[in-house]
């Protein structure tokens, strides 16, 4: 039966990571299957903190009941604050909530502090997500670390739903190259810093190829240049899908570490290319799917000379990249489109 299905989703603008590419490749999974989609988004800013909360009403303000007298089957709710909207079949498959109000309070990646007005901003932030999230028919989440935040904070149960990639199906395995590839947005926590500074400890000639773009890329780039390994880096900037596929392809390994991470996309696209995943022991959702020498290897964090002796045992011995590769490729195996859009829908 075809659906008329709203696809809901926070959008910071000309911000474009993980998030963005999962409501584009939903929608998209959706309409090839006979379903009419369209992507509602609306713009969010969390600064200054009186803005927040804006945002939160601008979607409790939507009715998305109907459009032109013809009713909208299911809203589908994906990141904050979209979930707040109101309908009657409303699913929540999170993505996440604004992390600075919840984990990342008291740490150097909030802007929060401990007045009493942002302590009140606070509250009101947790219990508007309590009630809107529970209000949904089903509620998901993208791994089982975001379930288990959601667990903690908010007291609401959840089914662990993995998103596929959106180009999955097309990735491949060309060879173990002499890079290490790192594909992310270049922002704090994803620590590219961290890969940076141990290419100056590493012993071979190893290169790292750095794809990406955000507010961290002059400092990184920087950073390359006064750790005098900048001829062994490159900046690759935005990469068209065609170029992320070959650059998976031809890698020795992926490297993703960043801070308790919600998912970790970049996981998944590298298992679907046999390739091994280099990971901190505090990344969060990657260790879901990242078993240390059994499908990638885990570094203590922020241990720079660590991370480089892995890229150079990696690097010298290409069986154990192929070896950890292929248990990764079977890791990933079951996640897949059909399955998710099945679940998604109630089947």
């Amino acid at each position: 039966m075809s659906l008329r299905i709203v696809v809901c989703s926070g959008q910071i603008p000309f911000v474009r990571g993980g998030s963005e590419i999962l409501t584009d490749a939903l929608a998209e999974q959706l309409r090839r299957r006979g379903h009419a989609v369209e992507i509602v988004r609306i713009p969010f800013r969390w600064y200054p903190k009186e803005e927040i909360l804006k945002g939160y009403l601008a979607w409790r303000l939507i009715n998305l009941e109907e459009s032109e007298g013809q009713r909208i089957d299911r809203v589908i709710a994906l990141k904050f604050p979209a979930y707040v909207v109101p309908h009657s079949h409303k699913t929540v498959w999170l993505v996440q909530q604004f992390r600075q109000a919840y984990d990342l309070f008291n740490t150097e990646y909030s802007h929060f502090d401990s007045s009493a007005a942002d302590t009140e901003l606070r509250q009101t932030i947790r219990h508007m997500d309590t009630i809107s999230i529970g209000e949904a028919e089903r509620i998901f989440t993208i791994s089982k670390n975001v379930g288990a935040r959601l667990r903690r904070y908010n007291g609401l149960d959840a089914e662990t739903l993995y998103p596929p990639p959106a180009l999955d199906g097309h990735y491949y395995h060309a060879e173990y190259g002499d890079y290490v590839l790192s594909m992310a947005r270049l922002n704090p926590l994803k620590r590219v810093d961290w890969l940076i500074e141990a290419m100056a400890y590493t012993k071979t000639p190893v290169r790292c190829l750095i794809a990406g773009r955000g507010e961290e890329t002059e400092r990184l780039q920087s950073l390359a240049r006064e750790w005098g390994v900048a001829d062994r880096i490159e900046f690759l900037g935005f990469v068209r899908d065609e170029q992320a596929i070959e650059l998976y392809a031809h890698a020795l390994a992926v490297y993703y570490a960043p801070l308790d991470e919600d998912y970790g996309l970049a996981t998944v696209e590298a298992f679907k290319s046999s390739k091994p995943v280099l990971t901190g022991e505090d990344s969060g959702g990657v260790l879901e799917f990242v078993h240390d020498g059994l499908s990638g290897l885990v570094v203590p964090s922020r241990d720079a000379q660590a991370l480089a002796e892995t890229i150079d045992h990696l690097y010298a011995h290409r069986e154990i990249a192929a070896r950890l590769g292929a248990a990764g490729r079977e890791i990933v195996a079951p996640i897949h489109w059909d399955v998710t859009i099945e679940r998604l829908l109630g089947g």
